[in-house]
Order: C-alpha cells, then structure tokens, then sequence
C-alpha cells in the first residue's frame, strides 16, 4: 500500500491544497496521513475527511521581537523529535507539505529520516517556513510564474495550486433557489476571505445604489461582517460565511470581486469567473496580495484595484467594463497551462515516491 503524509497548517490556505489533493490520493491508492499542530485548526479540517491525524509541537516563527522567540526553538526541535517518531510509525512513501510553521518540524525529520519530501508554496515570494523547507525538498511546487526565480532552478515546479474538485460541482438554478435572486439580472459574488474584509465590504455596500439597478449582488461578509441595515435590500444577499452552497454561489455568478489571497484567486482562476482583485496593501501584510494580483493582472487573468482607490463610481465602472469583456477574461483563463494542478502534483509525488 502506498503511504503519503500531508503536512501544514496555521491557516486555511495552509490546509486547503493538501485537502484538494486528497480524491486523487485516494485514486491512486494511498493511505494518508497528517501531521499537523497539536491544537492548529486543521486538525479538525483533516478529521473531518476521516484521515488519521497526527499533532506535534511547533513554534511560530516570527520575523519581529517577542520573547516567544527563546523558547519556541526549543518546540521545533521537541517538534522534530516527535515527528520522527510518527513518521518511523507510518513509514511513509514520500511527504508532501503545503508550508506554514507547522511544516517545518515534519519536513525537517522526513529529511533526516530520507523520506522524500515535495513542498508547495502559493504566493509569489516565500514564505520564511518554506524557505527552510526548501533545502530539505526533492521538488518545490508554486503557483505563479514569477516565484521560480526565487527557488532553486533543479527543484522549481510551475503547477498551480490544487483545486478542491466540490467547487466544480456547483449549480447556477441551485444557486438562484438559495439566494432567492432575480435570474434575469447578471451576479456579482462578493468574497473577502473567512475572516472577511471589512474595507472590501465597506466598499462594495458604498457602491450599491450603482450597482443594484442592473446588477445582482451575493456578499460573504465574514465573521461577525453582517450589517442589518441591508437586510431585505432588493437585489442584495449577505452572509458570514457559506461551505455547503458555494460551488452553486460561483456558478450562478457572472462576475466576482476578491482579496487577492493566493488559494482564493486560483480557485477563480479555475473555475474562470470573470473578476476584479482587491489585494490587501502592504501596510496590512508582508504584501503578498499585491504581488499576487499584479500577476494575475499580467496573465490577463484579472482586473486589480488598490484598495485606497477604491469609491463607488470606481467600482461599478471596473465591474461594467469587466462585464462586457468576460469572455475574453474567461477564455484567458481556461487557456492556462496550469489548468490542473492536482494531477500535476500527483504525478510528482509518484515519480520522488520511488526515489526512496
């Protein structure tokens, strides 16, 4: 029987891919593992796909002060021991990490213990954890085009991130049943992540007198985002935060509006929705969402505005001038060479599985 463990955590975008990745695991015949944080949220991600979990020590690795820093080395390396043992357990073919802090106790004894291991990265530059993986890696996998120069030439993989395949099973009159929307008027799907973004809300509500008159407009808010003062909007639906639904929320949609998060604009970029990116300013992260939509814009995959530039008549024209070149956008995107990303990887975890 073939054996793969999946490895990373801290966020959803760390966890997501792997979980993608798992239908065509199970094609292919693997038994799958995960190693992941004794308390991180992927665990229950992971359980709830019933594959064995696996929680080890890990410590945040932090490019500022804090005092944290003297003592979370010493949870690396009770990490790495801790792996160690549940790696010789499984005895795995090959592991496969998708990044975060809880990587690199795990890529650092599948190393040690030479079990091949293949890393994916998701933004354009990466991340500290991945760069400590990268040394110990047989292949390194990334989305975008311009990451390869920043990883070494004999290990870089242009494979798009994985997909999770539920999104591609979605129904536009399901969809229309759920929101209990005019079919006759074009949709625009509103996401601003699971923690939401209140900026991108801000703006897309500001720009609702524009946009209402002709268009459609399903808003996921995010936790705790709702504002009641919309509710029974005609032409306007808000939710914190759909899971079952969302493959029919896309496939009714006509255009979406987006943060600019690496796994959430290759999910649009698959499903080829029409879209305009916001990406969060550098001011609020490492800025990474601006390099990720700057790509994006290249590839003729996307339409991006800067959130500080972002008024109601700014928005409305993008989403107009959008909608009347969403074939070209769609088509851009179909045509991509990164069109699927899961069977790519799959074919490299099965080539480095028999280098062991």
């Amino acid at each position: 029987m073939r054996k793969i463990v999946l490895t990373g955590g801290g966020t959803a975008g760390h966890v997501t891919p792997n979980l993608a990745l798992i239908p065509s695991l199970r094609e292919e015949g693997y038994e799958i593992y995960y190693i992941g944080s004794i308390d991180g949220m992927e665990k229950k991600l992971v359980e709830d796909y019933g594959i064995p979990y696996y929680g080890v020590h890990t410590g945040k690795l932090r490019r500022y002060f804090d005092l944290k820093n003297l003592t979370d080395p010493l949870k690396v390396l009770l990490g790495i021991r801790e792996a160690k043992k549940v790696l010789r357990q499984i005895d795995p073919d090959i592991v496969f990490s998708k990044g975060g802090f809880v990587a690199v106790p795990v890529v650092r004894a599948a190393s040690a213990l030479n079990i091949p291991v293949i890393t994916h990265e998701s933004d354009m530059t990466p991340g500290l954890a991945n760069r400590l993986c990268v040394p110990m890696a047989s292949a390194v996998c990334c989305t975008f085009p311009e990451t390869m120069s920043h990883l070494p030439a004999d290990k870089a993989v242009l494979t798009g991130t994985p997909i999770r395949s539920e999104l591609f099973q979605g129904n536009a009159d399901r969809g229309f049943a759920f929101t209990g929307l005019d079919r006759t008027k074009p949709v625009i799907l509103v996401i601003g992540g699971s923690l939401g973004a209140q900026a991108v809300n801000e703006a897309v509500r500001s720009a609702l007198p524009e946009l209402l008159p002709k268009w459609s407009v399903v808003h996921l808010t995010g936790k705790g985002k709702l504002d009641a003062s919309f509710e029974g909007q005609e032409g306007y639906r808000q939710y914190e935060y759909i899971k079952e639904e969302l493959p029919d929320l896309f496939a009714m949609a006509d255009v979406v509006i987006s943060r600019a998060g690496a796994n959430a604009i290759c999910e649009i970029q698959a499903l080829a929705k029409p879209n305009i990116l916001i990406p969060l300013p550098a001011k609020a992260s490492r800025g990474d969402q601006l390099l990720n939509a700057e790509s994006f814009r290249k590839q003729g995959f996307s339409v991006v505005l800067k959130e500080e530039t972002v008024t109601p008549h700014v928005l409305a024209s993008a989403v107009e001038e959008l909608y009347n070149k969403r074939d070209l956008y769609a088509k851009t995107m179909k045509d991509s060479p990164q069109g699927d990303s899961a069977r790519m990887i799959i074919k490299l975890i099965n080539n480095y599985r028999l280098h062991r």
